[in-house]
């Protein structure tokens, strides 16, 4: 009887306690409605030297999204489809080790998800949930018979102008709780803070993925923008070595000519030179320098959020 006893109080703690959380990687993806798919492409493959992976067909036949893939774990998605009337993103995406697992825990810790795992159309695993600001989120498991794991070291050109996704950004309006649910929930750790050289509020925090090296990043506001104004702050950053050297690089490239912005290289309040790339719909390409110009650190903003 005493075993049984016992056996009855291990079940009970196990009942309570909650299951801990998968890994989180890093930006999978970032997914983002194009107008003129034939524009997009030209800047995205051209321009900056990605190739396609692989696309999804409407059900007319003609293309619904390609994937452009910057390395075997993270692409950009254009979906060529009119937005929602809130700007050009669609969704963000993260990948973890284990989305049946990660849909447990985010059960156990009150957030709103679906009822069970779905595999997408590629063959990856998923869940679909949505953020404190309403963001669309997709948290996925990349399977090796996939599209995805099929396409392992392949459409990954020299030509590609970077072969990171630093971070990925999206608008926030409630700082306390893109923190509680990037943070508390999904374990990313703040790195940094920043604002512009002339605003009095905070406008930038790093949120770092708890098992990778990308990170999300806040763009913060007190007025959310108008949807045609979404495309900076809604964007993406890339990674290169030398930034004078990728400049010169795009600089050469015949598809320079259908890009009309000037190619600026700025160096940006956080000590790393950048330069500012825009799609053909306003979404923002952050082409960034990995390491400061120093080697060090700068010093995060303590101004106050907006909000």
């Amino acid at each position: 009887m005493r075993y049984v006893f016992a056996w009855l109080m291990c079940l009970s703690l196990s009942a309570q306690t909650p299951p801990a959380r998968p890994k989180v990687f890093g930006v999978a993806h970032y997914s983002i409605f194009v107008s003129d798919l034939a524009k997009a492409r030209a800047f995205y493959e051209d321009f900056l030297g990605y190739e396609e992976a692989f696309t999804l067909p409407k059900p007319d036949g003609t293309v619904q999204m390609v994937f452009v893939k910057i390395n075997d774990h993270q692409y950009v998605e254009l979906v060529n489809q009119p937005n929602k009337g809130e700007g050009q993103l669609n969704h963000l995406g993260l990948y973890t080790d284990d989305v049946a697992r990660m849909r447990q825990y985010l059960v156990s810790r009150g957030v709103d998800v679906p009822e069970q795992v779905t595999r997408n159309r590629i063959g990856n695993l998923k869940i679909s949930l949505v953020d404190p600001d309403n963001h669309a989120l997709e948290i996925v498991q990349y399977m090796p018979d996939s599209w995805t794991g099929k396409d392992t070291g392949k459409h990954m050109p020299a030509t590609r102008i970077s072969d990171s996704m630093m971070h990925a950004g999206i608008l926030v309006g409630n700082m306390e709780a893109a923190a509680r649910f990037y943070g508390g929930i999904l374990g990313c750790q703040e790195t940094w803070r920043g604002n512009s050289l002339t605003s009095t509020t905070l406008n930038w925090v790093n949120m770092r993925v708890p098992d990778g090296p990308n990170h999300v990043e806040f763009m913060l506001y007190k007025e959310l923008p108008p949807p045609d104004r979404r495309g900076s702050p809604h964007h993406i950053c890339l990674t290169v070595k030398d930034i004078k050297q990728a400049v010169a690089t795009l600089e050469a490239r015949p598809a320079r000519k259908g890009y009309a912005r000037e190619l600026k290289i700025n160096l940006g309040v956080d000590n790393k030179r950048q330069v500012g790339l825009f799609d053909p719909d306003g979404t923002r390409v952050e082409m960034m320098e990995f390491d400061t110009t120093d080697g060090k650190p700068a010093p995060s903003s303590t101004l106050p959020p907006p909000r």
